[in-house]
């Protein structure tokens, strides 16, 4: 049973508490001003077959139960600018020179905590399933022991090694939420991510790794002393409604 309930959550449909989705499920979630080609091609989409369960997550959360938005922001790169950045002033915007020298890179892992805002962080060097594995018991050390956790993820090769697998059969109370293909702007850490790279990461110049650990840190730890929660109004209803708006919009044939 164990074995089977770790299968369901890999397939990212269903968790170890809820089965899966009825296709009569599905039904109130079709657009009825679409019509029948529209509504078809909409259906097929992976964010109308998967996107409820995100909504239901961001907007209506489990009891004694936390729910994680983790990802990893891969492969960031310390550069230093050739020249310094010329600050703002008055009617002039900063500038800043097109070239730069690559000093090494580094890979933050962090989880969101979608109801307080606040981010678990780890930097690493390399970014393999034996990192995930390291965050994961990070994660488990700071989320208190009598909570569930609940992860939203996307369907990266390093979240579903046998490493992790095993990992994830020592610890029943972590339950895991794939995000579908092409759509992990549902896993809100992604709008953190953009938040660190405009506000720290693009506008400085890091003369090594870890001179960008120490802002990446830097950051996380201000961030983190006065979190503030996304708020996501939209339910799967309305998500839906506006891709067959879209569809509708760019494609003349309904194809």
């Amino acid at each position: 049973m164990r074995r089977h309930a770790l299968e369901c959550s890999f397939d990212g449909v269903c968790d170890r508490h809820d089965p899966p989705e009825r296709p009569s499920d599905l039904e109130s979630l079709r657009p009825a001003t679409a019509s029948q080609r529209d509504v078809q091609a909409v259906d097929r989409s992976p964010v109308d077959r998967k996107g409820p369960r995100y909504c239901r997550l961001y907007l209506n959360p489990p009891e004694r139960a936390l729910v994680l938005c983790a990802d990893e922001k891969s492969q960031i790169q310390a550069l230093d600018r050739t020249q310094p950045t010329l600050p703002m002033r008055p009617g002039q915007a900063e500038r800043r020179t097109h070239d730069y020298k690559r000093h090494g890179t580094t890979s933050l892992f962090a989880a969101l905590d979608v109801a307080t805002g606040k981010v678990i962080g780890e930097l690493h060097r390399r970014h393999r399933s034996t990192e995930f594995r390291k965050f994961l018991d990070r994660i488990d050390a700071e989320v208190p022991a009598e909570l569930g956790v609940h992860l939203v993820l996307d369907n990266y090769g390093t979240h579903k090694t046998p490493l992790i697998h095993r990992w994830l059969l020592r610890h029943p109370r972590f339950h895991l939420h794939f995000t579908p293909t092409y759509s992990s702007w549902i896993n809100q850490v992604e709008r953190w991510f953009a938040e660190l790279t405009q506000k720290q990461i693009r506008r400085g110049s890091h003369r090594s790794t870890r001179a960008l650990e120490d802002a990446i840190r830097l950051y996380l730890a201000d961030h983190n002393a006065a979190p503030k929660p996304f708020v996501w109004v939209k339910s799967a209803d309305d998500i839906i409604d506006s891709i067959a708006r879209f569809a509708l919009r760019t494609s003349e044939t309904g194809h």
